[in-house]
Order: C-alpha cells, then structure tokens, then sequence
C-alpha cells in the first residue's frame, strides 16, 4: 500500500490482509487517476485537524482494476472491474448510502485504491464489458458522480426542462454537461464558465461566458458544479437567471461557508438540493452510458490530457505535481505496482 504520510510524501507501507477471507475479491488496479479532493490531501490544504485524523492515508478514490481470485464466486479471474469507493456500514430504505453518515468513503475517511492489490466486497464491485473499456474508465467515478447530481434534479424539478444551465467549466461541469446531454435529449443544455479556452472543448452543447448573460435569458433548471469560494457568485448568478420553481443542484464541494441569496430563493419558490457522490446504481449507469456509445466516449475520451504509467514511487509523486499543472482535463496513471 503507498500511503500519504506528509505534503508531498508518499511511503511504501506494508499491510497483512486475509487472502482468503470468503468475503473478498482480490483486484489488481490498473487505472487511476486524480481527483482534486486528492490533490488537496497531497498538498496539505484541506483544514489541519482533517489532516492530523486522516493522514498516513493511501489515496485514490478514482480506479478500476482487474479480478485476481474472488472468494465469494461472484466474478471470473480476468474480469475488468469498477471500484465503488463508497463503503456502507447502515441502510436506510429511504437515504442512499452516499448520504449515509455511517457510510466510509475510500481515500477519505478510509484507504483509497492506491495499493498493489485491493481487497473489496463484491457488491463494491461493477464489471465493466468490454465494449466500454479505455483510458477514461480511469474516472468512471467522476461520470457517476454526474450522474447522481442529474438523477438529484431529476427527483427534485417540476416537469419543465426547455433550457438547463450548467455552471462551471472545470472537469466535473464538462462530464456533467456530457450526462445531461443524455438524459435531457430535448432540453437546451447551457454550460457557463469563466474561461472560454475551456468552454471550446464543449462541443455538444450550448455554452456561454458568465460575464455575458443578458439580463432576460433565462433557465428552468440548473447544476452549479464550480465548487470554492466561486461557487458563491456562481449560486448568485443561478438563482437570478432561473424561472420560479426551478431546482438548483448544489454539487460543487468549498471548505469554506458561502451567502446564498434567500429573499429571491422564496420568492420564486425555488428548490435548492445537495448531491455528493454516488452509489453502486450509479456506476452501472455510468458503465452502461459508455458501452458502445462512441459519442460519450468520443466526449469524455477528450479528458484524457495526462497518462502517467507508475513503476515507482518517485512516479506518484510526479503525476501529482503534473496534474496540479493541468488548468483542464484528467492525469491516468498506469498502475504498475
């Protein structure tokens, strides 16, 4: 296991684990890649007292891998496989177990998947055929994210989606654009952002530059997915520009509080509803969106900015430092540990 021991430091840590416990599946992962949450662990700028509870920590929430022996007879040796990084300890017929306070996320409140080899249940396991194998599967965890904040909307809005605004343009506004395109066939799906270079790699939809939003166009439904401290002008902006009884999906994380404008949120009757992460239906979703449908590959294909294979340690630590250069798109590491 490669755990994060301090900023920017990475150690080998040897663990003892049960190879025949009959309730595992063995997976050597294959992919990874980034997440931002990570990049905030590897650079020690998430809150201190976060970091002395959770640090030595091995990261890594985004992966798949390859099924090496399953002692429960679920899975074949051989078989691609998605990790669901959501780990449940409860169930509650109406929470989903992202939302669950007893639920263990991995790379968070647990070790993540940067390991030689992982030890799961079956159920957090989604095998992947293979006509939606690529580079990309590396983040499928990203693309069921997006997923779980559109189903959000989708529970919460009226019957009404002429015109659906996205609001950001990092990697989760794009993956979020390319899902909504999906389950909103008919609707106008807008994506708006700060930086037009980012905005051009949208080429499936409508896309428009925050500081040029007439004051009468408006929206039925919206995403923010901008996260930070802009996630406070971001929701400002949003709830301006959306008819009454639109839903704001609030899926953008910020470590730090932000103002919302509740005068107007009452007066046009509007739904603000959380989403953060997802669930095992999730990934089956995300996984049946990328079989044989080139056009999602095509789109999230284009994320793929960065390929790191990994054959030492000295290698994790330069994937880190190369994505927090990259101002869009995914690092993939090939795991070769």
């Amino acid at each position: 296991m490669y755990r994060l021991t301090g900023v920017r430091q990475i150690e080998q840590v040897t663990t003892t684990v049960d190879s025949a416990d009959p309730e595992s599946v063995i997976v050597r992962p294959t992919l990874m890649s980034i997440c931002r949450a990570d990049e905030r662990y590897y650079t020690g700028t998430r809150d201190k007292k976060v970091l002395a509870e959770r640090l030595p920590m091995a990261l890594i929430h985004e992966a798949v891998g390859v099924v090496v022996r399953d002692n429960t007879g679920t899975y074949a040796p051989g078989t691609h496989v998605a990790m669901v990084p959501t780990n449940p300890h409860g169930f509650d017929e109406l929470v989903s177990d992202n939302y669950l306070k007893t639920s263990t996320f991995s790379s968070s409140t647990t070790d993540g998947f940067m390991r030689e080899y992982v030890f799961i249940k079956p159920e957090n396991l989604v095998e992947i055929p293979k006509g939606a194998q690529g580079d990309m599967d590396a983040f499928i965890e990203v693309i069921t994210v997006a997923i779980q904040a559109v189903r959000r909307l989708k529970e919460s809005m009226i019957p009404r989606d002429r015109r659906i605004g996205i609001w950001g343009d990092g990697n989760v506004a794009y993956i979020t654009a390319v899902v909504a395109k999906e389950e909103f066939p008919d609707a106008e799906i807008v994506v708006l952002g700060k930086h037009s270079e980012k905005l051009d790699y949208i080429s499936f939809a409508e896309t428009m530059l925050i500081d040029e939003v007439p004051d009468d166009y408006m929206f039925d439904q919206a995403i923010e997915a901008v996260g930070g401290m802009g996630s406070e002008s971001a929701i400002d902006q949003i709830i301006a520009h959306l008819n009454p009884r639109g839903a704001i999906v609030l899926s953008g994380v910020s470590e730090d509080k932000v103002a919302i404008n509740t005068r107007m949120v009452l007066e046009k009757g509007l739904d603000l509803v959380g989403t953060t992460r997802s669930t095992r239906s999730d990934f089956e979703h995300a996984i049946h969106l990328l079989t044989d449908n080139d056009a999602v590959q095509d789109r999230l294909g284009l994320l793929v900015q960065n390929i790191k294979p990994i054959n030492k340690i000295n290698d994790i630590t330069e994937a880190f430092d190369e994505d927090l250069n990259m101002s869009w798109g995914k690092t993939v590491m090939k795991w070769n540990m």
